[in-house]
């Protein structure tokens, strides 16, 4: 096996920040005291969590009471829609989302399908947008909840998360959206969006995995998927990871406090990155060309057979789909609902660039492509 040498997977993953794990090790040694304990060891983990709680919810223009901790977006999604599902089934049974949404989303939506709940899936178009209209026409008197994510794992495509919180608010409907890969890579301000209940994974931008988080008004009736101890509003019940949650808080301080230059310095290898190879007419972007995240490139290959890349690529590590679905060899759900065929979807790779990437690891990586669509073009 080829040992990895260029990363370029970050939406699925990425590297723990040194700072943050610095800012972690007191609480597995010294103040590793249980926030529930009533003596001062405790007090001090206890003060750390509110803090953290404090210092996250105020960058992202929300209330501390408002924020859950969880073991992460997965957890977050089905607490928030199966929690909205069995709280207020009595108002009704009808489920908004859309087609594109993370499997974690959609699984949870399959559940709920067989529980009894009607479920909607919203179109998107060849750019992966929805169209707000359609949301707009959609929403029932019985609809309970209208989840659309916020940053499309896949592609990178940003839906109008404010236009389609204006919506439900008008329409009196619950507002959830999967924010996993927008928190910390761009501004999120919660209150601004109209976004009733909001989930993120400390892991997406250099924090440590296993925590993130669940943004929930409290005057929102939901009931927990566990009980035992009444933690985090009696929503979240288990002992609270302290630890993690630290080192949230320390991955949100360096990500807003490095943001600019980060967006600017991403930007700049993956406008590299297309630019060259588009040049090459060997292959298309997926996705809205401005509407799109910073640091991501969903790339179809034309005219290649995708198995050709995966060797030349061996000492690279990026994506077919989501990490979550990476052992499928099934076209991208994503991409079959913007349009692509079961081809194109199969021959697309997703490449996603971080902090910690730079502009010879891009020039590699476009010398390899370009090697094989020199090779491709001369056997024609």
């Amino acid at each position: 096996m080829n040992e990895i040498i260029i990363y370029f997977d970050n939406n699925a993953t990425t590297p723990t920040d040194p700072r943050v794990v610095e800012a972690m090790l007191p609480f597995f040694t010294t103040d590793f005291g249980n926030t529930s304990s009533s003596h001062f060891i405790g007090e001090k983990s206890k003060k750390a969590v509110e803090q953290s709680r404090e210092f996250i919810s105020n960058l992202l223009n929300a209330k501390p009471t408002d924020l859950i901790f969880t073991s992460g977006a997965t957890e977050s999604i089905n607490l928030a829609i199966k929690g909205i599902a069995e709280g207020y089934s009595n108002k009704g049974k009808h489920i908004i989302t859309t087609q594109t949404e993370h499997s974690a989303v959609l699984d949870v939506c399959k559940h709920l399908e067989k529980k009894g709940f009607e479920l909607e899936y919203l179109s998107v178009d060849r750019e992966g947008l929805i169209d707000v209209n359609e949301l707009k026409s959609k929403i029932r008197e019985d609809t309970i909840i209208v989840s659309v994510i916020y940053v499309n794992n896949e592609t990178g495509v940003m839906q109008p998360i404010k236009a389609i919180g204006e919506v439900c608010g008008n329409k009196n409907v619950l507002f959830f959206s999967d924010a996993t890969q927008a928190v910390g890579k761009i501004p999120v301000e919660i209150s601004k969006s109209n976004i009733d209940m909001m989930c993120f994974s400390g892991h997406k931008f250099y924090g440590p995995k296993g925590i993130g988080g669940l943004f929930i008004r409290k005057d929102i009736k939901l009931e927990p998927l566990f009980h035992g101890g009444g933690h985090e509003r009696g929503i979240r019940s288990g002992t609270l990871n302290v630890p993690g949650i630290v080192g949230l808080a320390k991955a949100f301080e360096i990500a807003h406090s490095e943001m600019s230059q980060i967006q600017e310095k991403v930007k700049t290898l993956r406008n590299k990155f297309e630019n060259e190879l588009l040049e090459t007419k060997m292959i298309k972007v997926n996705g809205h060309p401005t509407q799109r995240l910073f640091n991501v490139s969903n790339i179809c290959l034309t005219k290649m057979d995708p198995f050709l890349v995966q060797n030349e690529l061996s000492n690279v590590a990026y994506s077919q789909g989501s990490a979550c679905n990476s052992s499928s060899v099934k076209p991208s759900h994503v991409l079959k609902a913007m349009g692509l065929s079961d081809n194109d979807a199969l021959s697309s790779f997703r490449f996603s660039f971080g902090k910690e990437n730079n502009m010879d690891e891009i020039n590699l990586v476009i010398r390899s492509f370009k090697k094989l669509f020199e090779a491709k073009t001369g056997l024609n």
